[in-house]
């Protein structure tokens, strides 16, 4: 009998839940609270952590959610780094929930260790997907060099308009 009871209790916590987000699809998180979210990541190739507060101060910030195993991820991934030269001044943010056997050999393919401004690492709880309502890989946020946030990208990214909006 507990068991039914607990089961009944779950299906309406979710029901409500699922209330409440269609009634909110107007108002997103990342469009309500406008500076860069709290957030912790277990950076590749060392697990060492990224937070909100060990950001630097006075830098645009470009979070790029993403899947190694995407293929749209990838060439994206590709094209950023054609590009790096207009980003050294960024922080740029890359954010998966797949594990290490997924981001390091990821890491390595693109040799991300050669470029100092992106760091990639895990979002294990998918905080940030969570918040940027993140439904297909990859999407993109930016935010101004005062942390404030600027804009959504999806689908085909250009990276000179990523770059010429973080002025």
């Amino acid at each position: 009998m507990k068991q039914i009871r607990n089961l009944f209790l779950a299906l309406l916590l979710c029901q409500f839940g699922l209330t409440a987000n269609a009634q909110q699809t107007d108002s997103l998180l990342y469009q309500r609270f406008t500076s860069i979210p709290p957030f912790n990541l277990r950076l590749a190739p060392d697990s060492a952590i990224l937070n909100k507060d060990l950001l630097k101060k006075n830098k645009p910030t470009l979070f790029f959610i993403f899947s190694p195993d995407c293929g749209h991820c990838q060439i994206t991934t590709a094209d950023l780094l054609k590009h790096y030269n207009l980003f050294k001044n960024f922080q740029i943010i890359m954010a998966t929930p797949l594990e290490y056997k997924w981001i390091v050999p990821f890491y390595d393919e693109y040799k991300l260790k050669n470029y100092p401004a992106i760091k990639l690492g895990r979002d294990a709880s998918y905080t940030l997907g969570t918040f940027f309502n993140v439904h297909n890989f990859p999407e993109l946020f930016l935010y101004d060099k005062k942390g404030k946030f600027v804009k959504e990208f999806k689908g085909n990214i250009n990276f000179q308009e990523i770059y010429n909006l973080s002025k």
